[in-house]
């Protein structure tokens, strides 16, 4: 049985070591199984993603030895996909416009709650808007986000009852409904994250989703939005986090040192991904599971 992984980074900054844990991690599973590896753009955010990041992610991939079918997906390409993903749900009743700013959604929350991924869940201010005010507000064209209606989603049949299959450790209850009203268009991005991946993995005929154990959490709420779009539900393998010696993940805001530094300073290949804690042979997993 084989399986389609992806490795699908932000093109924000240049490549670190977290970055080939996580690619090294889906390639392999795909490698295991006989299946395939794709490689996808997430540069929906036009403002911090910048097309250098784009052709040096290419070439630091390439060098250390991984392949993927081209033409590479760039989300910000096919921003007429998630469109008629957002209009689908609107005319379902599934979607509000958010006027709301930062400030305004921090002071209408007197006793804030977050969701599972750390995130202030919105208190749901525009959902009770006036239909008229709302409606003149658009024709006006008052700056607005999209957010899904999380109590209407939950009254899809079968919604309440979702699960995912983490490989390794078997079925996982999924409760979307602890992240609110999340936004699937901000104001300054036609499109989220939440909207744009699952729609890919869907698009792309992912079957493994593998990626970092930081984003577990937000699983429920991609499973939920599959579920109403009629999507098919992957299979997801969530691996560990690399940190650095205080024990704080690797990011490129944190100024983790970039793989094209690595082989600047004469690092090779192999070398590289040992620090990424990849020895050649991983243990391998049985993804038969992942192949429905």
């Amino acid at each position: 049985m084989t399986v389609t992984t992806r490795f699908a980074p932000s093109p924000t900054g240049h490549l670190h070591l977290g970055h080939v844990a996580s690619a090294l991690h889906g390639w392999r599973r795909a490698a295991e199984s006989g299946g395939t590896f794709l490689l996808r753009v997430e540069d929906i955010d036009t403002v911090r993603c910048r097309p250098e990041f784009i052709t040096d992610l290419y070439e630091d991939l390439g060098w250390l030895g991984l392949s993927w079918p081209r033409p590479v997906r760039r989300q910000s390409r096919h921003m007429a996909d998630y469109r008629r993903v957002l209009d689908s749900l609107r005319a379902r009743g599934l979607l509000y416009p958010c006027f709301c700013t930062r400030r305004d959604i921090a002071e209408a929350a007197s006793a804030p709650h977050h969701a599972p991924d750390g995130t202030l869940v919105y208190p749901g201010t525009c959902r009770h808007m006036d239909r008229a005010l709302r409606a003149e507000w658009l024709a006006a064209g008052v700056p607005h986000a999209l957010r899904l209606d999380m109590a209407a989603a939950m009254r899809l049949p079968g919604a309440r009852e979702l699960t995912w299959h983490e490989l390794g450790h078997g079925p996982r209850m999924c409760q979307p409904h602890l992240f609110g009203d999340v936004v699937l268009a901000r104001k300054d991005v036609p499109a989220s994250y939440h909207l744009c991946v699952t729609h890919d993995d869907a698009l792309q005929g992912v079957s493994l989703v593998t990626r970092g154990e930081d984003l577990m959490a937000a699983t429920a709420l991609h499973r939920l939005l599959q579920h109403a779009m009629g999507w098919p539900a992957p299979c997801y393998s969530h691996h560990p986090l690399l940190c650095d010696d205080t024990g704080r993940r690797l990011a490129k805001r944190d100024g983790a040192v970039s793989i094209r530094a690595m082989r600047a300073a004469g690092m090779t290949p192999q070398q590289v991904c040992a620090a990424a804690g990849m020895p050649d042979h991983i243990s391998a997993v049985s993804t038969a599971a992942c192949s429905h």
